[in-house]
């Protein structure tokens, strides 16, 4: 913990992490300034027009807030001003056990089951982070006892100086954020952040060479669904820690390869804390995944409809059509581009029946789909090509909205377009509210 009373602090972004952060300071003593890229905050008490031209003791920085090239982060950083993140901020007042959760897929799925398992086990638990309730707003209310759950993006670990969870987990590493990052490289040097302390517990996914490389160490637990000597693994339809099994695949309730993976990493992580398998099996049973990943809404016209708005990556659309199988997939593709080439989406070979692009990247897509011979549709939105889908739609088909792409060109989240995309296929599309 630090002493912020009476200390100028600049919080530079306004989302709810910044806010969160404002609130922390306030009880704090600090004297907190605000500064925001957009001008809609620029009414606000205590928002600064022109940080540059003043000087302050902190500054923090929210993970809405891009740093590459970022005049006004470069600046306080080359003036000697401290600059931390909103996480870092959190961390410096927590109390009680920090499990951080990273990767590029399925982060927000093992945060819940982990949260869930814990929470069963009687732990004092917050589940936390960029799962939508930041760490400076259950950092007060934590004690020795605690167990914080924590989602961490690369964008909340790219200021981060001071964040060393006891135990960190790093899921898979994938490119994507290559827009904020500059490149693949620097976005998994972001991601390997999470791991900088000697007594910090380490979980790792085996099957993922560059996170199996990232620490050769022996306190290292790796999960696998190959089977292992040691460490979580499946053998013979099980999920086992070393020689104890922990559960039947026939009793998880998930659907997916990807969703097997996120219950083995959360099985690692919850026998690093010794709860024990009848806990964790519970747990796992009565799981329900967050919306939007991979998530099956019904059928139309006898075909199967599956949401996973949340494949914002090449590598997360993949793992989706993988488990669901190419036969008779109607695919939908499209949204803002985050930098990434979709080449390895259509040179496999795969016998989709239709592909469907849309929005700012639709053209992109298109165009890439037909050098490898397919022949794709193009439609200027993700509803136009929703309702193409619904309109078309037959028996045998499985319709899949993984669109390899953030959402922002025409939804504010990605939990939005999952929930237009479902009223469009289920006809109530006309009763909610579009972003634009």
């Amino acid at each position: 913990m630090i002493r912020l009373k009476g200390k100028r602090v600049l919080v530079y972004g306004l989302g709810i992490s910044g806010q969160s952060a404002c609130k922390l300071l306030h009880e704090q003593g600090a004297c907190v300034c605000i500064y925001d890229d957009e001008n809609r905050f620029s009414n606000f008490y205590s928002y600064e027009k022109e940080p540059l031209t003043k000087q302050y003791d902190l500054v923090v920085v929210s993970p809405g807030i891009k740093v590459l090239g970022n005049q006004i982060i470069s600046h306080f950083i080359v003036s000697k001003t401290p600059v931390i993140s909103e996480l870092d901020l959190g961390y410096l007042f927590s109390k009680g056990t920090i499990i951080g959760i990273t990767g590029t897929n399925g982060k927000t799925t093992v945060t819940s089951l982990v949260g869930d398992i814990f929470k069963r086990a009687g732990k004092r638990t917050f589940v936390c982070g960029n799962i939508g309730l930041p760490l400076t707003n259950v950092a007060p209310q934590t004690d020795s006892s605690s167990f914080l759950i924590v989602e961490v993006s690369n964008f909340q670990l790219e200021l981060s100086s001071y964040f060393t969870p006891n135990l960190a987990c790093i899921l898979n590493l994938a490119p994507d954020h290559i827009d904020r990052h500059g490149s693949f490289e620097e976005y998994v040097r972001v991601k390997k952040k999470i791991i900088r302390g000697r007594r910090q517990k380490v979980v790792l996914n085996y099957d993922d060479e560059l996170v199996r490389n990232i620490l050769i160490d022996k306190k290292v637990l790796f999960f696998s669904k190959k089977t292992l000597n040691k460490g979580v693994f499946i053998k013979n339809n099980w999920i086992f820690h070393n020689k104890t099994k922990i559960i039947s695949l026939n009793d998880i309730p998930l659907f997916g390869e990807r969703n097997i993976e996120n219950v083995l990493a959360s099985v690692a992580i919850a026998v690093k804390y010794r709860i024990k398998p009848s806990i964790i099996k519970e747990a796992i049973m009565n799981f329900k995944a967050p919306k939007h990943r991979l998530e099956y809404l019904g059928q139309v016209n006898g075909a199967d409809v599956f949401d996973d708005s949340k494949a914002t990556n090449i590598s997360a659309s993949l793992s989706a059509i993988s488990s669901l199988g190419e036969r008779g997939l109607v695919l939908l593709l499209g949204g803002l581009n985050k930098d990434c080439k979709f080449d390895e989406i259509f040179n496999k070979n795969l016998d989709f029946e239709q592909v469907l692009c849309f929005g700012q990247a639709g053209k992109e897509i298109h165009d890439c789909a037909t050098s490898y011979g397919y022949s794709p549709l193009l439609f200027e939105s993700m509803k136009g090509a929703a309702v193409y889908a619904k309109q078309n739609a037959r028996e045998g088909q499985k319709i899949l909205l993984a669109p390899a792409c953030a959402s922002f060109d025409e939804f504010a989240s990605y939990s939005v377009r999952g929930e237009v995309f479902k009223e469009i296929m289920f006809d109530s599309f006309e009763k909610i509210e579009m972003s634009q």
